[in-house]
């Protein structure tokens, strides 16, 4: 997804007209009809186009000028309901027509028994093996099983920086779209046509995938409950009216009137706009480059309570660097530290080029040692040590103190007591000690410090305030872990995870009634991404972590998971909000409406119309105009969400109620009062 994306206006011109024809599209009783309270006012609508009609033939129905305003207004909140769900879907299908430029038909080398023929993109399927070479647009999503690339990914993620896919591990997944800048690869399809996550994103952003979520099904059964509520009012009205006209001749209260009280009264405003932040609030995931599944799964973000997040990348820049030498008694420094560049000349992980820049730091030259006739010993995962074998005979080795430790002992060499004080202090300081020895003696220490992220402690604290309880997952040991948890700030930690450690602590949590967050980008994190409440894949990880998870970060950035978080809390903020605002429009549309309507036949009534209303005809003219005004003005804030704030639960609730309850009260009053008066000049 392009990162211009993210900065799209709120409302573009072609966005704009294509809505207004779908808000008369969405017409369709078939389609009003999955919005039970707007197809409802769809319905109270047709009836008041036959009464309209009706009022050219006879006066008992009111006068037609009249009948045709309430008509005229009720079909116009219709059609803003309409172009509220119609815009979220205009920018959403924005979004798709963008990702749908990376989906042309690509030409792809296809192995077929070894031997490679050009077939179309669209003719994969899964299960095929193709080949990639530099230059190369991959045709479609798939996972590295042979060779290593450099990959441009800037067409589905935005960021231009290049960035390694590889087969055998976890950053094994390349995706249709993306460009091979360098080196070969051969790639495994593992999607069906029209399966892929560009596939997938595009119908979920064009709305064809979008299921109501159950709390947006459970706030809709609530509303049509109310709708049922005021049902029976108004019908109940009727013949409470009929006697008063008996009473009071000439005090009948029209069928315009009954209807008009009655769309007023439900809750049309969170009805109209209901759809349209379900819709908005999966849009600013995806603008986040995030896919999700189903919007259940940006919701249940919004109520998450324990976040799991990996200690590599996301607390820590990721990269341990060294940071200073420690040689043995009897050793100097100078010697020490060309020791350590020798060990690390093969090791060509970040920590191994580290300790070589360190090493220049110091005024230690590469050129000035002596390498001629050496033999490199390169770091493996296995092994847990690089070194070298001088010309000779020296053998001088680098590597974990478990590994050292067991070098030096197989010698019969003890391991000096001041070295492992030394290796207590870097660790107990949250750092990680690399040991160097030659010819099996210990001659000194490298200490290695994870580099926390600048600014995570203040992320942390944001999160805690929303309720969120953190936890950091890492393989270190538990007093290098503890170090750096008290120092991030995080809530807990695992230390010496495994696998089955993360899934152990997610059932833990949800046995205690919690909902649980986490990411992985491994297959072995497949099994804790299906378990937790809201499982986040990177993109760059296998295929089981992606199938697994319910969503997947297109940026592969391992601090998004906080970022879904205030995405899904905004969500069910901005629900909560818009609701609060609506049933209390309706309280303040009842004092204005039910006053002027029996004021006449009922004198009592009059202190009540405390807003002063011109008359009954003005009084429902100006409330129905202010009911469908009341939507589109609301539109912007559906589509950007209320703005969350990470304050406590019962302090949000008191300042909802405040800005919109209070305000969902007053509005009305406001609005009702200077329609009427613009009204008033012509009824």
């Amino acid at each position: 997804m392009n990162s211009k994306n993210k900065s799209a206006s709120l409302f573009q011109k072609e966005q704009i007209i294509e809505s207004l024809k779908q808000s008369f599209v969405k017409l369709n009783p078939r389609t009003m009809i999955k919005n039970p309270i707007m197809f409802t006012v769809e319905v109270v609508t047709l009836v008041m186009l036959v009464v309209t009609l009706l009022s050219l033939r006879t006066t008992e129905y009111g006068s037609f000028g009249y009948n045709f305003a309430i008509f005229a207004i009720l079909f116009v909140t219709l059609l803003f309901a309409n172009f509220a769900e119609a815009i979220a879907e205009a920018r959403g299908k924005a979004q798709a027509d963008s990702l749908r430029k990376t989906r042309e038909e690509t030409p792809t080398k296809l192995l077929v028994n070894d031997n490679v023929e050009t077939v179309s993109s669209s003719k994969l399927k899964k299960g095929d093996v193709f080949v990639c070479e530099a230059g190369d647009i991959i045709p479609a999503d798939g996972e590295i099983i042979e060779g290593l690339a450099s990959i441009d990914e800037s067409a589905i993620t935005g960021e231009s920086a290049p960035v390694i896919r590889e087969a055998g591990g976890d950053k094994s997944s390349v995706t249709g779209g993306t460009k091979v800048l360098s080196d070969n690869i051969k790639v495994m399809v593992t999607q069906q046509p029209g399966e892929s996550f560009l596939d997938k994103m595009i119908a979920l952003v064009e709305g064809a995938l979008r299921q109501k979520t159950p709390n947006e099904i459970a706030l809709t059964i609530l509303l049509a409950g109310f709708t049922l509520v005021f049902v029976i009012v108004c019908m109940t009205l009727i013949p409470f009216a009929d006697y008063t006209a008996l009473e009071n001749p000439g005090t009948a209260i029209s069928i315009a009137a009954i209807l008009s009280l009655f769309v007023c009264l439900i809750p049309t405003t969170i009805g109209g706009l209901l759809s349209a932040i379900g819709i908005a609030g999966m849009d600013r995931a995806l603008r986040a480059n995030v896919i999700t599944k189903s919007g259940k799964a940006v919701e249940t973000a919004g109520d998450i309570d324990t976040l799991l997040l990996d200690k590599t990348g996301t607390i820590t820049i990721g990269n341990r660097k060294a940071t200073k030498f420690y040689p043995v008694q009897g050793v100097g420094n100078k010697e020490f530290i060309e020791l350590c560049l020798l060990s690390s000349l093969s090791d060509e992980t970040p920590e191994g080029k580290s300790i070589l820049e360190l090493g220049h730091t110091a005024g230690i030259r590469m050129r000035n040692l002596n390498t001629t006739g050496t033999r490199m010993i390169k770091f493996t995962a296995e092994t847990k040590c690089s070194g070298i074998n001088l010309a000779d005979g020296t053998q001088i080795r680098k590597g974990a103190f478990e590994t050292i430790r067991k070098i030096t002992e197989a010698a019969d060499n003890q391991f000096p007591k001041e070295i492992e004080v030394v290796i207590e202090n870097i660790t107990s300081n949250g750092g990680t000690p690399l040991v160097v020895c030659v010819n099996q003696k210990v001659v000194g220490v490298i200490e290695l410090q994870d580099i926390i992220k600048p600014g995570i402690q203040e992320r942390f604290e944001r999160l805690r305030k929303m309720g969120v309880k953190t936890v950091m997952v890492t393989g270190d040991n538990p007093l290098t872990a503890k170090y750096i948890a008290e120092k991030a700030g995080v809530d807990d930690f695992i230390a010496e995870a495994k696998p089955e450690d993360k899934m152990e602590y997610i059932k833990k949590e949800q046995q205690a009634g919690k909902l649980v967050a986490m990411m992985g980008d491994g297959t072995n994190d497949a099994p804790a991404l299906a378990q937790a409440n809201v499982g986040v894949a990177m993109n760059s990880g296998t295929q089981a972590a992606k199938e697994a998870g319910n969503m997947v970060d297109l940026d592969n950035d391992p601090t998004k998971l906080i970022e879904i978080v205030e995405i899904g809390k905004q969500l069910l903020m901005t629900r909560g909000t818009l609701t609060t605002f609506s049933i209390a429009n309706d309280v303040a549309k009842y004092f204005a409406i039910i006053p002027a309507l029996f004021m006449i036949a009922i004198p009592q009534l009059a202190p009540l119309n405390i807003m002063g209303l011109h008359s009954p005809e003005t009084a429902i003219l100006s409330a129905v105009i202010f009911n469908a005004m009341i939507i589109p003005a609301l539109i912007p804030l559906a589509l950007k969400g209320v703005q969350y704030k990470p304050i406590g639960a019962s302090a949000l609730l008191r300042r909802n109620l405040l800005i919109y309850g209070l305000g969902g009260v007053i509005v009305p009053f406001v609005g009702i009062k200077l329609i009427d008066i613009v009204v008033s000049l012509f009824f």
